[in-house]
């Protein structure tokens, strides 16, 4: 793919232009290294490999920040907990992937007393039921629904074996919309923009582990605008609808792209047929990301630099090139070299490092490095 301007001319370049964007040099600890390599590191924790008699109050002990939790009245310790937490931080929102037996959990006064946590939390179960009590007023989920509730109200409930998606969001996050949220507290979303957004969480859990630091604020802006849309009044849902619209094709459009990065014709007619929509709405979808064209080609020489810099990665540099849809070894380099700052001979020894995620910098994440560490630390 050569390097061209969205209406097929080449691209023209000043002169005077220093096209090396970066330094050759390695980044060192105190510069900011460009994001070409996923941002995102989970934090895992298991039951599964303890003794069965210490499996529940390990998972106790995890959970503490949030809840109190107690096995049902058929069970004994020596029955055994097993259960996973995957936790992932994305800045302004964490994403945890669940399992876990069956028990029973309470959020007490005194704990919200002693807490500074107030996120709001939603649950797409994807396996399981719950029952859950606010104010005396009860929320029964289950798989394919998802539930609202805050961290700064009481709550009960009890939760059959399970496996969830959980988003934590800092209470800030929807400062200008607390009253809607709050009206709302404990209660299952449904409804055409709900199954958007279940559709829209469900494609970012899938992804995790390849986002990049410049992904991440855009993912809790749409995750943030598609909450609202759910609970926004009737007078509102044309323009929550077209805006809910608008984040699910680009997600699509995105996710078209990386799967298609070595195809021979990923271009915007193909990416036209392949999502069903114009050449014009397509070009609106990318303006803000600079044109189709250049987000193609942005997204293959990250995928090439990757491959580029990957020791295990064998192949000649020619090869890579033409694996992702760069024709001429001379117009990859050149666009190589213009994107990272050096050639793709040296980015084949150069070792990049991820930018650290949005709003979290390297010494939060260090001091943050524990689950509750990152929900205390959420939003702040």
């Amino acid at each position: 793919m050569d390097t061209k301007g969205q209406d097929g001319a080449p691209a023209k370049q000043s002169p005077n232009r220093d096209r090396r964007r970066w330094p050759r040099e390695a980044p060192s600890h105190k510069e900011a290294a460009p994001s070409l390599m996923p941002a995102l590191k989970p934090l895992s924790f298991s039951t599964l490999e303890l003794a069965p008699e210490v499996q529940f109050a390990a998972w106790q002990a995890h959970v503490a920040p949030l809840v109190e939790i107690r096995l049902p009245d058929n069970k004994s310790l020596e029955d055994g907990f097993p259960a996973t937490h995957t936790a992932w931080n994305l800045g302004g929102m964490l994403i945890v992937e669940q399992r876990a037996a069956a028990h029973s959990y309470m959020r007490s006064a005194a704990k919200l007393r002693s807490s500074s946590i107030d996120h709001w939390y939603i649950v797409l179960p994807h396996t399981g039921q719950s029952w859950t009590e606010v104010d005396r007023r009860v929320a029964e989920s289950q798989p394919g629904k998802l539930e609202l509730r805050s961290l700064g109200y009481p709550f009960r409930g009890r939760s059959t074996e399970s496996e969830s998606l959980v988003l934590y969001l800092p209470r800030d996050l929807f400062a200008d919309a607390a009253a809607t949220l709050d009206a709302n507290n404990n209660s299952i979303l449904s409804g055409n923009f709900a199954n958007l957004l279940i559709d829209y969480v469900d494609s970012v859990a899938t992804r995790l582990r390849s986002l990049t630091a410049d992904d991440l604020p855009r993912i809790v802006h749409a995750t943030r605008s598609m909450i609202i849309a759910c609970l926004a009044p009737p007078a509102e849902h044309a323009a929550a609808a077209e805006q809910l619209a608008s984040v699910t094709l680009m997600e699509r459009a995105r996710r078209y792209v990386q799967n298609n990065l070595d195809a021979a014709r990923l271009t915007p007619d193909s990416m036209c047929r392949a999502l069903g929509v114009s050449r014009s709405r397509l070009y609106q979808l990318f303006e803000p990301s600079g044109g189709v064209l250049h987000y193609i080609q942005s997204r293959r020489l990250l995928a090439a630099h990757i491959a580029l810099s990957d020791p295990a990665d064998s192949r000649r540099i020619v090869e890579i090139a033409e694996a992702f849809g760069f024709s001429s070894p001379a117009n990859f380099s050149r666009a190589f070299s213009k994107e990272f700052g050096y050639s793709p001979r040296e980015g084949r020894s150069t070792v990049v490092l991820p930018r650290p995620a949005h709003s979290v910098s390297l010494a939060e994440h260090d001091k943050g490095s524990s689950f509750e560490g990152w929900l205390k630390a959420l939003g702040s």
